[in-house]
């Protein structure tokens, strides 16, 4: 039997034509990633957006729509994503907030600097969504609903 996808979620947040990025390490390796998790046991999808967004980059957002739901199949570490990506805009940052495991630094990045950076993207759906809210569609937050 095939495992289960892992059930992710991540935030674009976008200032000044910036945009909040976590640098951290991955599979040995230091990426450019969106602040993003692992959906926990128990708790909605929004709340963990929010939730991994403080965690990662000590800033408090407010979710705006959804920019879309990725599958994602990584190739390195065998395991299959499905990831739920958000745009928020910051409220406020907690500075003394201590940033979870493998953090090694926030910074605000602009389009074309992430684009100088592509090969060092923790996976493809860091541009991707990054495009898609420059481009894309975005979606009511009432598109997710918690039964």
């Amino acid at each position: 039997m095939a495992a289960l996808p892992h059930v992710t979620v991540a935030t674009v947040v976008e200032n000044e034509q910036r945009f909040l990025m976590v640098k951290e390490w991955a599979e040995g390796r230091l990426v450019y990633n969106q602040p993003a998790g692992h959906l926990e046991k128990g708790e909605s999808i929004l709340a963990a957006a929010r939730r991994e967004t403080l965690e990662e980059t000590g800033w408090q957002i407010e979710l705006e729509h959804l920019l879309g739901v990725y599958q994602y199949d990584s190739g390195t570490e065998g395991i299959s994503f499905v990831r739920f990506c958000f745009s928020a805009k910051p409220l406020y940052i907690h500075k003394d907030a201590e940033l979870d495991e493998g953090i090694v630094e926030t910074c605000w990045l602009a389009e074309s600097e992430l684009q100088e950076l592509c090969h060092q993207m923790r996976s493809p759906l860091v541009l991707k969504s990054i495009e898609h809210y420059l481009h894309g569609p975005r979606y009511p937050l009432t598109a997710i609903s918690q039964a």
